[in-house]
């Protein structure tokens, strides 16, 4: 192996890290910060990345046989996450039924009456069958799909090849 396909496995890897950290980044932020509680999906389609952050760590300092593996891995589990991301949007969209024990979450317990009628007034529900938030008319789950197939590509790519 030379120096230039361990350079590319290692921004492979680097890619995957800095994309993973930003999409759950991203998500922890629609979340905490602007107060939507994620649905059963959208919590599940977070695990691919969950194991993508320390698999492209061990990526960036594996040998090349190690990182290559590392990274088929995390493309098979990324793979599985655009798949349930577009299952996701799917039935956004009304295309399929969605889980039908999928409903929003219950959030932080207020303390008190007033707390709890903030809290109202600042936390968005999202259930399954329904898009909390679009960006060009398409939802979260629709982008997560995009994002995690790109993480994918790049990760299964780096992998495969020579």
């Amino acid at each position: 192996m030379n120096d230039a396909s361990l350079l590319r496995l290692r921004r492979a890897a680097l890619l995957l890290l800095v994309g993973a950290a930003l999409t759950l980044g991203g998500a922890f932020y629609f979340q905490w910060g602007l107060g939507y509680v994620p649905c059963k999906l959208c919590l599940e389609e977070r695990i691919p990345y969950y194991a993508a952050i320390p698999l492209a760590l061990l990526g960036l300092v594996l040998p090349a046989r190690g990182t290559r593996l590392v990274l088929g891995l995390a493309a098979l589990g990324l793979l599985y996450g655009a798949g349930l991301s577009v299952y996701h949007a799917g039935a956004e969209w009304a295309f399929w039924p969605g889980p039908t024990d999928c409903g929003g979450g219950s959030g932080a317990t207020p303390k008190d009456v007033g707390d709890f009628l903030n809290t109202l007034q600042t936390t968005r529900v999202a259930d399954c069958s329904t898009a909390a938030w679009r960006l060009f008319g398409i939802s979260l789950a629709g982008w997560n799909a995009l994002v995690a197939f790109a993480l994918a590509s790049i990760s299964g790519v780096a992998a495969l090849k020579r």
